[in-house]
């Protein structure tokens, strides 16, 4: 499935229908009263989030969205139908924005979450509910209110546990699809992963995390260069950033602060997220080198943060990296819970 994660849509609530001016004509009432009824409320639209859609791609399918419009009032004072609501439904993660101001209008983030994008309008009333003791024969009806017409962006940002974050060709993507099912696009060159992807990770039978494999982040990424800003934003909803840095680089440390440059030019907290990080590709060193080197390494990053050396290709440290971001995804769970 490709993915899409921004969209565009026209979207119209209905119109009201309008109240109407009629008169009873019933048999031995030689003077009947007004009994024009009340026309029905528009439909309205609504967003709302839905567990098992995973892109957008629905909403490329189409460039506008209308609800049903309110019919009229009936004679005998009956209340017309009320339109029929439309519904878009989304991933959760969806932020709804005013495509021209930029506004955010809302987002939806757990599934069945909904919220209204254009309120339909009210119905007109009839001329029976302006009869009063001082106007027994009202001879005026309202017409109904008018929808509303929008045009909306549509932005989804991923709902993961673990944020992978790296430069293109750092393992990233050869990672996921070693650690969970999925099947991400893995190449020997830069910006294999032009799209982000989502992979369950199986620590145990009862214990799981989503890991999140994200296009690569390039110098300036914040300032929207290279897939920048699209990146940057599927970040912002993960609980844990794993930092995956391949040993091969001739800087690991200043790799490791670029990295973090990127996200506070971005959003500065960002930093305030559990990091853990990754050093990739250690087949390429002796198996003695490869215990040694965290501690070879630990003057160039921070001291609370851990490192792991690992080799997807061949399997050298991911079970160990496994727990270690189940655990820290469970204790940040833990302390999202209490705090809430």
């Amino acid at each position: 499935m490709k993915f899409l994660d921004e969209a565009d849509l026209k979207v119209r609530s209905g119109d009201g229908g309008k109240g109407i001016v009629a008169w009873r004509k019933e048999k031995f009432v030689p003077k009947g009263g007004p009994s024009g009824g009340d026309g029905g409320d528009g439909g309205s639209v609504y967003v709302e989030a839905d567990e098992n859609l995973y892109t957008l791609m629905d909403l490329s399918h189409s460039k506008h969205v209308y609800a049903e419009d309110g019919e009229p009032g009936g004679r005998r004072e009956q209340t017309g139908a009320t339109g029929e609501d439309v519904t878009i439904r989304v991933p959760p993660g969806t932020v709804v924005k005013d495509r021209h101001t930029g506004e955010t209008i809302g987002e939806v983030v757990e599934s069945g979450q909904r919220i209204t994008v254009a309120e339909g309008g009210a119905g007109g009333r009839g001329n029976a509910f302006f009869k009063s003791s001082t106007n027994q024969a009202p001879r005026h009806a309202e017409p109904g209110e008018e929808g509303e017409e929008r045009e909306l962006t549509f932005e989804l940002k991923l709902m993961a546990d673990v944020g992978l974050v790296g430069f293109p060709n750092a393992g990233k993507s050869t990672l996921v699809s070693s650690v969970s099912a999925a099947e991400p696009e893995t190449a020997d060159y830069p910006f294999t992963t032009l799209t982000p992807q989502l992979g369950m990770v199986y620590v145990s039978e009862f214990e799981t995390f989503v890991m999140a494999d994200i296009p690569g982040i390039i110098e300036e990424a914040h300032t929207g260069k290279g897939l920048g800003l699209q990146f940057l934003r599927h970040i912002e909803r993960t609980s844990v950033l794993l930092f995956v840095i391949p040993i091969t680089s001739s800087a690991l440390g200043e790799e490791y602060e670029q990295l973090i440059h990127e996200l506070e030019s971005y959003e500065a907290d960002l930093l305030d997220k559990p990091r853990v990080i990754a050093l990739s590709k250690v087949d390429v060193l002796a198996p003695d080198e490869r215990t040694l080197l965290p501690d070879v390494v630990a003057d160039e990053f921070p001291d609370d943060v851990p490192i792991l050396p690992i080799s997807a290709v061949a399997d050298i440290g991911l079970d160990q990296l496994k727990y270690t971001l189940y655990e820290t995804v469970e204790s940040t769970r833990s302390a999202e819970a209490i705090e809430a």
